[in-house]
């Protein structure tokens, strides 16, 4: 397994890295890619969740403070 340092390091230097570590590097990044933009897609659903909560229960405080 190949470490952030190294991935850094292949990425900053691509034309003189050799396939297995390019190969190992698109590899690791392709996972990390993935993972991150599932994360960024649960959050985004959790985020309107709570903004849809939030609206409803403010919604209804200003109704009974209103009277």
């Amino acid at each position: 397994m190949i470490d952030l340092k190294k991935i850094i390091e292949i990425s900053n230097d691509v034309e003189n890295k050799s396939n297995k570590d390019l190969f190992n590097a698109i590899e690791i990044l392709s996972i990390e890619f993935e993972k991150t933009k599932s994360l960024i897609i649960d959050l985004t659903r959790h985020l309107e969740l709570v903004e849809s909560m939030y609206d409803d229960i403010n919604k209804e405080i200003g109704k009974r403070t209103r009277k």
